[in-house]
């Protein structure tokens, strides 16, 4: 039966969880946004969203930055930046009665109105400089704040509540190391462009429209006619555009990351000999953005024929109203080139969306990926709060404990049953070993009681997260010297060298403090350095520095010999830790007080290893 529901904290027992398929299951998730009927599976939701929900996540997105806590950067910056925008259009409303009069002058041979009006278009053309180039540097400015704020905002977001980790393999967010690198620098210089772009748009309107409207009312009409019809023709012909840029974002992303796979992988793909499969694989997914890239490319260029036409056109319409009324003495010359400057201008304003179609496209797809991300990321961390609460308050003494009441573990994705109504208790200085054949779920109940894996309803307990320990069979070795190799994730707990010298002999290491020349600050690549096996002793080395309460061992000695396997959880036995661990190995059995064995139909059972029977 499938797990539902949310994780919460009691308000006056804060160490208490209760989880009921995780903060934000997939369950949860369908409930909340049911895929339409009669639509792919292979397609994401957010491809085929509405206009609406789109300017809704713009909103959410654009509201975050200018109320956080730089606003009053922000909306300085946002403020110059209109009053200059607005400075602009007044210029080159100047430059257009100017370069009027100056026309008009060199056509009547006025050597005197000639050099008047020339220097008073140089004037404009004075003015206009300054003003363009600090409206360029404060765009420039305030794109750059934005993306700085919101990629540190997002990155944030990221580590709450361990979204990096439920977000892995996700249908609706794909790529989000992409979404939060390039697609929020896009959105930042893109979001600002066509803000600017609207709004000099909309100032050039309301100061070219009386100009144009002074020489020829029948132009004015024609031209809203023009820029009406022009703009229909161009959704028609483009409106299939945002979903394919859409698709572009991620199978470039795609592609990029199979690459960084194949660089990260590097050694397993030699030892197997996979290059033609690796080849294969990079071949397909390239293949895949190319020929959506050519789709593009083709509505492009049809979109392009029409625009083409439509700006050409442009040229000659003003001319052909307005040179009969010159050729009838109702106008001076001055005044049909000021209509063909005033009439081109307006005419892009209106005309907005198909000079900007192809941009504005890849924009809103750009929008739609940010905007699914920001949705499917959770605000706040109710472990950072419970941490938060531990550090000025005493934990209680059954604070300390794992207790599993009823706890039925499912998989998020097809909600099968791994284990059924589980229930134990284990206090600090006791020990679990869990025992299974593969696919019974032993891992997976590490993953819920550390809080990892989403799949559960019942009654959990376990001290905060700061106390608990994780020890995957390949631990992960992180980029740094020695000392932030032992200490990771906590560099500034403050043990000494002298304590991290001796735990390094304790868990046989000894020898990697030669191959640096006992320099606990020099830095290498550990990952090449280390075997597996001297990767797992350093996973237990930062065990025993760090001292938490509970630790889980997920298959964390397999490439370790006998000997050293039960040096290292003798050492653990006698540190009072308490710990869980999942293992194949008999040998394992005697190191722990109680037995666990899960079965696949979801049972379990549950015993003293001291009524275990003995391996004969």
């Amino acid at each position: 039966m499938p797990c539902r529901g949310k994780e919460t904290f009691g308000n006056r027992h804060p160490h208490i969880l209760r989880c009921n398929g995780g903060a934000r299951g997939y369950v949860q998730d369908m409930a909340e946004n049911p895929r339409p009927e009669n639509t792919p599976p292979d397609e994401p939701i957010e491809n085929r969203q509405t206009l609406k929900t789109t300017r809704r996540q713009f909103w959410l997105i654009s509201k975050a930055f200018f109320a956080s806590e730089r606003r009053r950067k922000a909306r300085g910056f946002l403020i110059s930046l209109l009053l200059l925008a607005l400075a602009t259009v007044a210029v080159q409303v100047l430059m257009s009665y100017a370069g009027a009069a100056f026309m008009t002058a060199l056509t009547k041979k006025d050597p005197v109105a000639f050099w008047h009006t020339l220097l008073k278009y140089v004037g404009t053309i004075v003015l206009a400089i300054p003003i363009g180039v600090y409206y360029r540097w404060v765009e420039e400015r305030l794109a750059l704040l934005w993306r700085e704020w919101m990629a540190q905002h997002l990155i944030k977001r990221y580590f709450n509540n361990r979204a990096y980790f439920r977000l892995r393999g996700s249908e609706s967010v794909d790529n989000p190391d992409q979404r939060i690198s390039e697609d929020v620098r896009n959105f930042t210089t893109s979001s600002l462009s066509f803000l600017l772009i609207g709004l000099n748009s909309l100032m050039t309107l309301i100061g070219f429209i009386g100009v144009l409207w002074l020489i020829s009312g029948k132009l004015v009409a024609i031209m809203v006619v023009y820029a009406i019809a022009g703009t229909a023709i161009s959704i028609m012909i483009g409106r299939k555009l945002v979903r394919l840029h859409y698709h572009q974002y991620e199978k470039e992303a795609d592609f990029r990351y199979a690459l960084v796979r194949v660089r990260d992988n590097a050694e397993s793909i030699a030892f197997y000999r996979g290059e033609k499969r690796e080849h294969l694989d990079l071949f397909n997914r390239l293949t895949a953005a190319v020929a959506n890239m050519r789709l593009i490319i083709i509505r492009n260029r049809n979109l392009g024929f029409f625009t083409n036409s439509y700006n050409y056109l442009a040229l000659v319409l003003p001319v052909a109203v307005v040179a009969p009324m010159f050729m009838r003495g109702e106008i001076e010359f001055g005044a049909v080139t000021q209509a063909a400057g005033a009439f081109g201008t307006v005419l892009t304003a209106l005309s907005l969306i198909i000079t900007q179609f192809g941009g504005l496209s890849a924009y809103l797809a750009g929008v739609q990926r940010l905007g699914s991300l920001w949705d499917q990321l959770d605000e706040h961390d109710a472990e950072e709060e419970r941490i938060a609460y531990e550090k000025t308050n005493k934990p209680e003494e059954n604070s300390r404990i794992v207790r599993l009441e009823g706890l039925t573990i499912c998989t998020p994705v097809v909600m099968r049953t791994l284990v059924e109504k589980l229930s134990f208790e284990l206090h600090s200085n006791q020990s679990l070993i869990i025992m299974g054949a593969s696919g019974t779920g032993k891992s997976s109940v590490l993953r819920t009681i550390a809080g990892l894996w989403p799949g559960a309803c019942g009654l959990l307990e376990r001290p905060a997260a700061d106390q608990l320990m994780f020890l995957p069979q390949r631990p992960y070795m992180v980029e740094g010297c020695l000392h932030d190799q032992l200490l990771y994730p906590y560099p500034d707990r403050g043990a000494t060298d002298e304590e991290i010298l001796a735990v390094v002999e304790k868990v046989n290491l000894s020898d990697i403090l030669e191959r640096v020349e006992g320099d606990l600050g020099r830095v290498v690549d550990w990952n090449n350095m280390l075997s597996l096996g001297e990767q797992q002793r350093v996973a237990f080395a930062r065990l025993f520095l760090r001292k938490p309460k509970f630790a889980f061992l997920d298959e964390a000695t397999s490439a370790l010999d006998e000997e050293n396997q039960e040096q290292l959880y003798r050492m653990i036995r006698e540190s009072g830790i308490g710990f869980i661990s999942v293992g194949h190995r008999e040998t394992l059995i005697p190191f722990h007080d109680r037995l666990l064995t899960l079965d696949r139909s979801g049972s379990w059972k549950i015993e003293d290893v001291a009524d275990h029977p003995a391996e004969s």
